[in-house]
């Protein structure tokens, strides 16, 4: 008997707009709209230089787009027109908005290019939150 093991759910799939402050484990599709590197540093101790590299990438769906913080290997694979599936991606809040990323418990996958087009008039990362804290009753 081949139990499913809990946990082992298949993902279900966020889109964009469905993104909210201070939520976690999304699995979502998207295209690479445009990547800037924001930070590069090297530190030359140790046996390999250890760099630090952060691009801040704009991805989308058809639902909209949402700023993405792409880290060290992330980086490489976050290039425009490329279509990735980002697993367990939470929403870090940067300024009073939101941003997408995937640490170390998520991960990024290249897949096969995406049919949508991206609603690029709808992008969430220029939402500001005021950070209210609310009472649960």
């Amino acid at each position: 008997m081949a139990e499913a093991k809990p946990g082992m759910r298949k993902p279900v799939f966020t889109k964009v707009d469905q993104l909210r402050p201070g939520t976690s484990g999304h699995t979502l599709t998207v295209k690479v709209v445009s990547s800037k590197m924001v930070m590069q540093k090297g530190r030359p101790d140790g046996p390999q230089m250890r760099q630090m590299r952060i691009a801040e990438c704009l991805v989308g769906d058809e639902t909209g787009m949402i700023v993405f913080t792409a880290r060290n290997d992330q980086v490489d694979l976050m290039k425009p027109d490329t279509t990735v599936i980002l697993r367990n991606a939470k929403i870090d809040m940067f300024k009073g908005s939101m941003r997408l990323a995937v640490d170390k418990w998520g991960r990024v996958e290249v897949t096969e290019p995406a049919s949508f087009t991206v609603k690029e008039d709808n992008n969430l990362s220029l939402v500001e939150y005021e950070l209210v804290n609310v009472v649960e009753e």
